[in-house]
């Protein structure tokens, strides 16, 4: 933010004009001011702040807002193949389960019909077995012809196939033979959405996830990129997270995919980082700051708003000068991106401003 000296001029000059007055009605004269004038010495110079006027096309920090999210490569939603009603739910939102465990039993009269095709399909296939083997025998003594035998194979090849399908439908469904169907998790991971309780009736459309599975070993910071910044964000792009739960530790990673979409709501574009999380530190939904070191994509110096007073409807930098030390500096915005402002007139690449109570050295400077 622009420093306005403005309203410090005004409250300035309304404390003068009170202490004027009060002055005034004084009975007793006061004495002669001494000149105070502000000398600028060097050991307040050395004790100033000092910023670097940025090259063009340098790197600079920028920062966005971020949310951590499951890595969707190790995430997995677990969606029922049959209907029914839920008997147990013996997993809780947030537990860990691994590979292979049970999440959840349903009694499904689907599993039953499963089940009744599977044997269904088995006795047809023995009685298709026999009749061949009849056929056979029958050829072989000249009793049948080669087209009666050639009906029996057939007959037996498709009630094998058939056999073999309702088989691989029933496996694929759990096996089970007493009409229950058993939900398992396919990946080791933790519960981060659960939308199953007991008791439950699952319809065959059911188009919900019954749990959401995750992998959280690696996570995802998924970044909000401000249209103005969008040129100056790059895949490979060093990251810097931080989590409001551990404000003493950085979070690093690069930029690994960008959306190249905007939300038409929000108007910013997302881009992604992975993040390694040895402990399970991070956990989804948390909100972050990422700080990004990009290339500015600008043919302009560049220096931090903060450095600039605005004062008259006009901005001045204070550049340290050999000759006065310090000198005000008028300076042109072309533009700004977040904390950076772009100089088209006023300043270079390598000249040095003050960085700290510059409203203090502008007013005395000025005066």
């Amino acid at each position: 933010m622009q420093i306005n000296i403005k309203k410090l001029s005004m409250l300035t000059l309304s404390v003068l004009t009170t202490a004027i007055v009060l002055q005034g009605c004084s009975e007793h004269p006061k004495e002669q001011p001494k000149d105070d004038k502000f000398t600028l010495t060097d050991s307040l110079v050395n004790r100033l702040l000092i910023d670097t006027v940025r090259n063009p096309n340098s790197e600079t920090d920028l920062n966005f807002s971020a949310k951590i999210a499951p890595n969707e490569e190790t995430t997995s939603r677990i969606f029922p193949m049959v209907s029914g009603s839920v008997r147990s739910v013996p997993v809780k939102l947030g537990d860990h389960v691994s590979k292979g465990q049970v999440m959840a039993t349903l009694g499904s009269p689907e599993m039953a019909t499963f089940d009744k095709d599977a044997i269904s399909s088995s006795a047809e296939l023995s009685n298709a077995k026999r009749t061949l083997k009849a056929a056979q025998d029958m050829y072989n003594s000249g009793l049948s012809s080669a087209r009666e035998l050639e009906e029996a194979k057939n007959d037996f090849l498709v009630k094998q196939a058939e056999d073999k399908r309702s088989r691989a439908v029933l496996n694929l469904n759990g096996g089970s033979t007493n009409g229950s169907y058993t939900l398992r998790s396919p990946i080791s991971g933790f519960v981060i959405e659960k939308n199953l309780n007991n008791n439950m009736a699952i319809r065959p459309d059911n188009n919900q996830s019954l749990f959401t599975v995750a992998d959280l070993s690696t996570v995802w910071g998924v970044i909000n990129i401000y249209e103005s910044d969008i040129s100056s964000i790059q895949q490979g792009d060093p990251v810097k997270i931080s989590i409001l739960s551990y404000p003493d530790k950085v979070f690093t990673g690069k930029i690994d995919k960008i959306y190249n979409v905007l939300d038409p709501d929000s108007k910013v574009m997302n881009a992604r980082v992975s993040i390694p999380n040895p402990g399970l530190l991070l956990k989804p939904g948390m909100m972050a700051t990422v700080q990004i070191a990009a290339k500015t994509n600008s043919d302009l110096p560049s220096v931090n708003i903060n450095n600039i007073v605005f004062d008259e409807n006009k901005n001045y930098v204070l550049v340290l000068d050999k000759v006065k030390k310090i000198r005000i500096q008028e300076v042109t915005i072309e533009r700004q991106s977040g904390d950076t402002a772009y100089i088209s007139t006023g300043l270079k690449a390598g000249d040095r401003i003050v960085a700290s109570k510059t409203v203090f050295l502008y007013q005395s400077l000025k005066d």
